[in-house]
């Protein structure tokens, strides 16, 4: 367990100083470089909410076929 979380610790650590590069040497402005990242995420989150959704209805029509049976 000790070992599994000092993993994650350097990951944590790794990724936010990976995160800080980016921002400070972006080619873009930072108004510009805010506006991406949001946007991306919002893609991102739209999405994950689309999959979910399909998956949802394939696993109802899957559990109706099922009570059917």
């Amino acid at each position: 367990m000790r070992k599994f979380l000092s993993t994650l610790v350097g990951l944590s650590i790794g990724a936010l100083i990976g995160a800080l590069l980016a921002v400070f040497f972006s080619p873009v402005s930072s108004s510009e470089f805010q506006s991406n990242l949001q946007t991306h995420y919002q893609r991102a989150v739209d999405a994950g909410r689309k999959a979910s959704q399909e998956r949802r209805a394939e696993l109802e029509e899957e559990l109706d076929r099922l009570r059917s049976s």
